[in-house]
């Protein structure tokens, strides 16, 4: 079944540590939690809450991130892994995503596909649109 969403995402922790080997390379620790956009209830019922802890190894705000989502539905969960790349100039992050685990309703999920985030309204804001295929 090929699902769509999009969730506003809001920083609620960051750390950042520079490496020192080149001007502009850092490593950042970021946690974020989000609220739907646009989402259609499933199986698993209505949205509860959603919160991510994502890994950057930035030079000069390019580069890798990967990190774990879990979302939590009103009958289940899923757990997903992301693999992306931020573009610096345009600030566009895009990636991949996979499900790994799953609760309730949920339990047998398997899943995968692509998301972007774009920068939001506010600091600290972002928009998250996701895009794949599951089967439960």
């Amino acid at each position: 079944m090929i699902r769509k969403a999009a969730y506003k995402l809001r920083v609620t922790r960051r750390e950042s540590l520079p490496v020192h080997d080149v001007y502009g390379h850092s490593l950042m620790l970021v946690e974020l939690e989000g609220q739907p956009i646009d989402y259609q209830p499933g199986v698993a019922g209505e949205f509860v809450s959603r919160r991510s802890v994502n890994f950057h190894d930035r030079l000069l705000g390019s580069g890798p991130m990967q990190g774990y989502a879990v979302t939590n539905f009103q009958y289940g969960s899923v757990y997903s892994k992301f693999d992306g790349n931020r573009d610096g100039k345009t600030k566009l992050t895009t990636g991949t995503w996979e499900t790994y685990r799953g609760t309730g309703k949920l339990a047998n999920i398997k899943g995968k596909g692509e998301f972007k985030v774009t920068s939001g309204e506010a600091p600290g804001e972002f928009i998250l649109d996701m895009e794949g295929d599951y089967e439960l």
